[in-house]
C-alpha cells in the first residue's frame, strides 16, 4: 500500500492529538504493564517450580487419624527428633550433644542453636512437651532440659528420636511443612505437605476409615497410591495396565497368637512347639514373612542363628494327645482384621487334635482367653522390656514369666555400647524363643498400589 504526503500528515496528526488527549491513561497502563512484567520475572522461578518441576503425590491413608495419632511415615517428614538412630547408635539431631549425670538417673540434653519452627517462631526448650510416665522434665534454659529417671538407663536417649511437633502440626527441621489442613470434626480427612528442599514432591495425603472406601477413592482416582494388606485385593489391581503392584514385607509389626499363660496345659514348652509344628510353611505364603523370633530381619541386632520349626503334623499330634486335658475347648479372640488368618489357624490346629472356638472382639482385649491373635509394633531399637519384662502391663497380661528374658532385657538397658548390646539381644532371642510368650507368626505383607 502507498501513503502520499497528505495521508501520512493526517495519520500523524491524528496520532499526536490522540497521545495528548489520553497521556495519563497511556502513561498508567505503561506503568501497570511495567510492573506487571517485574512481578513475573521475580515470580517466574516460583511459578516454574510450582506448575512444572515440583510434582504432586496423592497417597491414600486407611485409618481415623487426629494431631495426636498421625502414622509415623508423615510426622518424621514435618519434624525431627532430639536424636536419631542410626547402626544401633543415637545421634544427635535437634540436640547438639547431652550428658549423663547421677550415674545414669539424669540426663542432661543441649539444644543446637539456630533451629525454628516452620512458622518461623524460634525453638526452644520450652517448646518440648514428652509426656512420659516416670520421668520428670524440668526446662533449665532455652537451651537446656533435664529429664529425670527413677532408674538409671544407658538407653534413654534412643526413646527421644519422637518428632517434636507444636499444634496444629508445625514442625522444626523437618524436610516438609504442613501447607493445608482439612478435617471433619476431630477427624483428618487431607493433608497437604510441601518440601522445605528442591526437588521433592508436593505430598497429599488422603484418609479413608475402611478399606472398601480406600480401594474405591484408587479406582475413581482421587488417589494415585494405596496400601492394603490383603493379597486377594492387590491381585485385582496386577490386571490394570497403568499400574504397578509391589509386594514388601512390614518390620514395623508383628503378627503374634498371644498364650494365657494361665492355662496350664498351654504354657509348657512342648505344647507351644508342638503348635508351632502344626504350621506347614504355605500357612505363611499368603499373609507375610515367617517371624523366626521377635525381632525382624531388618534390625542390627537380629539374630541370623534362629531356626524355623519344621514342619510335623504326626508329632505334634502325639504332644497334644499325651497333655491334652479331657472334653475341654479352647478359645482364640481375634479382630475382623486378622479373620481369615484364624479361620486358617483353627484348621490347623483342629488337624492336630486341639479343639478352637473363634471369638471376635473389638477395642478392648478380652480378660477371658486361651489365645488372643493381634499385632504388635516394633520400635525400630531391639529393646522390648515394656513388651516381655515380666514387671510390665502387657507381660502380666498374659502372665507370662521368665527370669532370662527379665535379666537380658534389664541388661540391654545398662550399656550404650552397639557390641555389647547386640551380644546381649542376640542372646534375648534364642531364651525367648526356646520358651515364648506365644507364636511368633509372621512380619505382613504390605502391597503398595501405584499408578504409573
Amino acid at each position: 500500500m502507498i501513503f502520499d504526503k497528505k495521508t501520512i500528515r493526517y495519520y500523524y496528526w491524528l496520532s499526536i492529538e490522540f497521545i495528548k488527549k489520553n497521556l495519563k491513561t497511556l502513561l498508567f497502563s505503561f506503568f501497570l504493564s511495567f510492573l506487571f512484567i517485574l512481578l513475573l520475572i521475580s515470580l517466574s522461578p516460583l511459578f516454574y517450580r510450582q506448575f512444572f518441576i515440583n510434582k504432586k503425590e496423592i497417597i491414600g491413608i486407611l485409618g481415623q487419624y487426629n494431631f495426636d495419632n498421625l502414622p509415623q511415615e508423615i510426622t518424621e517428614k514435618i519434624s525431627s527428633g532430639l536424636v536419631y538412630i542410626n547402626s544401633g547408635q543415637a545421634l544427635p539431631l535437634l540436640a547438639s550433644f547431652w550428658e549423663i549425670k547421677d550415674e545414669g538417673r539424669r540426663f542432661r540434653f543441649h539444644l543446637k542453636n539456630d533451629l525454628f519452627w516452620n512458622d518461623g517462631k524460634e525453638f526452644s526448650s520450652y517448646d518440648i512437651d514428652f509426656r512420659f510416665k516416670d520421668i520428670v522434665v524440668k526446662v533449665i534454659d532455652k537451651k537446656t532440659i533435664d529429664f529425670y529417671l527413677k532408674e538409671p538407663s544407658a538407653i534413654f536417649p534412643f526413646i527421644l528420636t519422637k518428632p517434636i511437633i507444636r499444634y496444629p502440626l508445625i514442625g522444626v527441621a523437618g524436610l516438609y511443612r504442613v501447607s493445608r489442613i482439612k478435617k471433619k470434626y476431630d477427624t483428618l480427612k487431607e493433608l497437604v505437605l510441601y518440601p522445605n528442599k528442591k526437588g521433592l514432591p508436593t505430598l497429599v495425603y488422603k484418609f479413608y476409615p475402611s478399606e472398601s472406601e480406600l480401594v474405591s477413592a484408587y479406582k475413581l482416582g482421587e488417589v494415585k497410591e494405596i496400601r492394603v494388606y490383603k493379597k486377594s485385593l492387590a491381585e485385582t489391581f496386577k490386571k490394570w495396565k497403568n499400574t504397578n503392584v509391589q509386594s514388601l514385607v512390614d518390620y514395623s509389626q508383628i503378627i503374634m497368637l498371644l498364650i494365657n499363660h494361665q492355662n496350664e496345659f498351654l504354657k509348657e514348652k512342648d505344647v507351644k512347639k508342638a503348635l508351632s509344628m502344626a504350621l506347614p510353611e504355605n500357612f505363611y505364603k499368603d499373609f507375610g514373612e515367617v517371624a523366626l523370633g521377635p525381632i525382624p530381619p531388618s534390625s542390627w541386632a537380629y539374630n541370623e542363628g534362629l531356626k524355623q520349626n519344621v514342619y510335623n503334623e504326626e508329632i505334634a499330634a502325639k504332644i497334644i494327645k499325651k497333655n491334652l486335658p479331657k472334653k475341654v475347648s479352647f478359645t482364640l479372640f481375634t479382630s475382623y482384621e486378622h479373620y481369615s488368618v484364624t479361620t486358617t489357624l483353627k484348621e490347623y490346629f483342629e488337624k492336630v487334635g486341639l479343639p478352637v472356638k473363634i471369638k471376635i472382639f473389638s477395642y478392648q482385649r478380652p480378660k477371658e482367653f486361651d489365645f488372643l491373635l493381634v499385632s504388635l509394633k516394633l520400635a525400630d531399637d531391639p529393646d522390648q522390656y515394656l513388651l516381655w519384662h515380666s514387671t510390665q502391663e502387657n507381660a502380666k497380661f498374659l502372665h507370662y514369666k521368665n527370669v532370662k528374658v527379665d535379666k537380658l532385657l534389664e541388661e540391654g538397658r545398662e550399656t550404650f555400647l552397639v557390641e555389647k548390646r547386640k551380644k546381649i539381644y542376640q542372646e534375648y532371642q534364642k531364651v525367648i524363643t526356646d520358651d515364648p510368650p506365644g507364636l511368633f507368626l509372621y512380619y505382613p505383607y504390605v502391597y503398595v498400589i501405584k499408578r504409573k
